[in-house]
């Protein structure tokens, strides 16, 4: 196989991926006050990162343009978010 036809490929794969981002609109309908982190992530796959204070703890999925956020007390969730979606 050709180093463009591997590349043409590693492109596509990347557009895929991106285009299937879990960080929409039917995801956030899906979460719900009470689920657990593990939960959460079952949905939307690992967050982009976590801040924790004093037990809570606040979880970004997405980016500035487009994200999900979600409250922790412990491992339940408290507080949902959205930033953009669609």
């Amino acid at each position: 196989m050709s180093f463009l036809r591997l590349l043409m490929l590693a492109v596509l794969a990347l557009f895929v991926a991106a285009c299937s981002s879990k960080v929409n609109l039917e995801n956030y309908g899906r979460l719900k006050s009470g689920q657990s982190f593990e939960e959460i992530v079952a949905v939307l796959g690992q967050p982009t990162r976590c801040d924790e204070t004093l037990g809570f703890r606040q979880c970004l999925w997405g980016d500035d343009s487009r994200a999900i956020k979600v409250g922790f007390a412990g491992n339940v969730a408290l507080t949902l978010s959205a930033i953009n979606l669609k």
